[in-house]
């Protein structure tokens, strides 16, 4: 059997003759740039998110900068986030002339350790940048009291939790604002590069709204030096038919999860552990094993792809070597970056498949 870490090609199968109708929609009114379908789109992801705001951009990575950007976060200043998560991250932080300032994980959840964060804060610091990693919030309440006590403004980066729930409460609804990417790998993926970011602030939705554009209010009306970041019209109406099926997919993404659970009993790997206050999407189900490289190559041979979400921290990494930590500086985030694995996990996926994975673990560490 042939298990792949995703299939893109199975989710567009399901939806394409839709897609393809939304498509020639956009190519019939030829509104390419900030057409209708982006103005829809944006109206209802806001509304799916449970904000008054969502304002459509050309990537996950511009949704971030662009939030900090209108939270007036630049040069000088201080953004507090983990060391474990996607660079883009990190990168958002310094497009805006900001430091990155990193702190260790919770070893439970493999989001930001809430009890490091308070330490961290300095007279510089302007923001704090939870990560909802692999689809599970970050505990808000606790965070946001910090942020409150403080002064700061909160951007979540919800890139991976599309539809998660904080304590019945939607991803991205709790911060001043929060960003979202459509890579097409995401829960919701366009057909290329797109993110969005969503607030309840109007200054900050207006703000956003001229920094994706030139930052003008109107055309050749620019109030402040802006960037051409805006989400593709096309993309817009692809992700318009996939917002319909969202919540299903990710319901079948929790099965999926629950399955992997119930049958991953082998005292050698290290299941994901779901908090009380969290409903994850599990844009990514991932487990800790010891032979990380044997295990990979085991299943691989096997027909079985995964992956690993992420295989060096941030701090390690040579373009921020110049953040000054040095190697142990946050030694759960390392430890974790030697063992985690990502299973395969898609809407589509078969209980089938899923047995046959687990099957193949459970020989591989019988056999080990």
């Amino acid at each position: 059997m042939k298990v792949p870490f995703v299939d893109l090609g199975a989710q567009r199968d399901s939806i394409q003759e839709e897609v393809h109708e939304a498509m020639a929609g956009v190519l019939q009114r030829t509104d390419f740039i900030l057409g209708q379908s982006v103005k829809l789109f944006e109206e209802e992801f806001a509304a799916y998110c449970e904000v008054k705001h969502a304002i459509g951009v050309d990537s996950g990575t511009s949704a971030l900068e662009l939030a900090l950007r209108a939270c007036d976060i630049g040069p000088g200043d201080e953004v507090i986030t983990v060391a474990n998560t996607f660079i883009a991250t990190t990168l958002a932080i310094s497009c805006c002339g900001a430091t990155p300032v990193l702190i260790d994980i919770d070893p439970q959840n493999y989001n930001m350790d809430i009890n490091l964060l308070e330490a961290a804060i300095t007279e510089r610091t302007k923001a704090i940048m939870p990560v909802h990693l692999y689809g599970q919030p970050v505990d808000m309440d606790a965070l946001l009291a910090l942020a409150n006590k403080h002064n700061l403004k909160v951007i979540e980066d919800a890139a991976q939790a599309h539809g998660a729930r904080y304590k019945g409460r939607r991803a991205g609804s709790a911060g001043h604002a929060a960003a979202f990417s459509f890579y097409p790998a995401k829960n919701l993926g366009a057909y290329g590069d797109g993110g969005i970011v969503v607030t309840n602030d109007d200054t900050i939705a207006h703000n956003v709204e001229m920094l994706r554009n030139y930052g003008q209010t109107k055309k050749y009306h620019h109030q402040m030096k802006g960037f051409n970041r805006r989400l593709d019209t096309l993309q817009a109406a692809i992700l318009r038919v996939k917002l319909k099926y969202l919540d299903q997919w990710n319901a079948n993404r929790r099965q999926h999860a629950t399955r992997y659970n119930e049958l991953l009993t082998h005292n050698g790997i290290v299941t994901p552990q779901v908090m009380d206050y969290a409903e994850p999407v599990w844009h990514l189900y991932v487990v800790r094993v010891d032979n990380r490289e044997n295990f990979q190559n085991y299943l691989a041979e096997r027909g079985i792809s995964t992956g690993i979400h992420y295989p060096i921290p941030i701090h390690l990494q040579p373009a921020y070597l110049d953040l000054g930590y040095p190697a142990g500086s946050f030694p759960i985030t390392e430890s974790y970056a030697d063992t985690i694995v990502s299973l395969p996990m898609f809407p589509e996926l078969t209980p089938q498949a899923i047995e046959y994975v687990v099957e193949n673990i459970h020989q591989f560490l019988t056999n080990t």
